[in-house]
C-alpha cells in the first residue's frame, strides 16, 4: 500500500519517512542538528516547493518531526514556550494542506520524554491528538493517527525502522530518540 509520507511519534521516540512516487531522487541531510530533506546530486530541477523542507528540528528537550515548511514554524512556536498541542494546532491550521494536484495533508508530531502529540491537516479536517504509545499517521490512506508497532531503542534503529515499513516506494528516513541524557537524531538514506 502507498501512503505517502509519514510520521511516527510517541513519547521517546519518533521517525520521518519519506516515500514518492513522483520525486524519488532525495536524500535527509543533517544541516547542524536539523534535519532537511534535499534533492540527490543526480535529482532533476524542479521549481517544486515541497520536495525539500525541514523534517526534524529540536527545541531543548523535545522534537518536531514533519513533512513540510511547517516544521520551522511549529518549532519556533515550542521555543515561545506553547505547548505541543497548541504549536501543532495553530501551524498546521495556519499553513493548511498543500496546495499541490493531490491536496496533501500536512504531517507532524513532537516527541517528549513523557509525552508526544501527532498532527495532520487534511482539506476536510485538522487533528491533533496527544499519544501515550507510537502513533503513525501518513499524507495517504493512513491519514489519521493510528497506534502503530514500532519498536526502536536509538535514533539509528527508529530510522532503519521506518525506512523499513512495508509501505510502498521508500526514500529516506530520519530516526529520533529522546531521553533525559538529551536528543539523538539518525538518517536513513535508503538501501545499503
Amino acid at each position: 500500500m502507498y501512503v505517502g509520507r509519514f510520521v511516527v511519534v510517541g513519547p521517546r521516540v519518533g521517525a520521518y519517512r519519506v516515500s514518492s512516487r513522483s520525486f524519488p531522487n532525495r536524500q535527509i541531510v543533517d544541516r547542524d542538528g536539523t534535519l532537511t530533506v534535499a534533492p540527490t546530486p543526480d535529482a532533476p530541477e524542479t521549481d517544486n516547493p515541497y520536495i525539500a523542507y525541514n523534517c526534524v528540528r529540536e527545541v531543548g528537550s523535545e522534537v518536531v518531526v514533519g513533512n513540510g515548511s511547517h516544521v520551522d514554524p511549529i518549532a519556533e512556536k515550542l521555543d515561545l514556550g506553547y505547548p505541543a498541542r497548541d504549536a501543532l494546532a495553530e501551524s498546521l491550521l495556519a499553513l493548511d494542506y498543500e496546495k499541490d494536484d493531490y491536496d496533501t495533508p500536512r504531517i507532524a508530531g513532537v516527541v517528549g520524554v513523557d509525552e508526544a502529540h501527532a498532527g495532520i491537516v487534511r482539506r476536510d479536517a485538522l487533528l491533533v491528538e496527544r499519544v501515550d504509545e507510537p502513533t503513525l499517521v501518513a499524507t495517504y490512506e493512513e491519514d489519521r493517527p493510528r497506534a502503530l508497532e514500532f519498536d526502536a531503542g536509538s535514533a539509528a534503529e527508529a530510522a532503519e525502522a521506518a525506512y523499513g515499513l512495508g509501505f510502498e516506494h521508500p526514500v529516506c528516513a530520519a530516526g529520533v530518540r529522546v531521553d533525559r541524557d538529551g536528543v539523538q537524531t539518525a538518517v536513513h538514506n535508503g538501501p545499503e
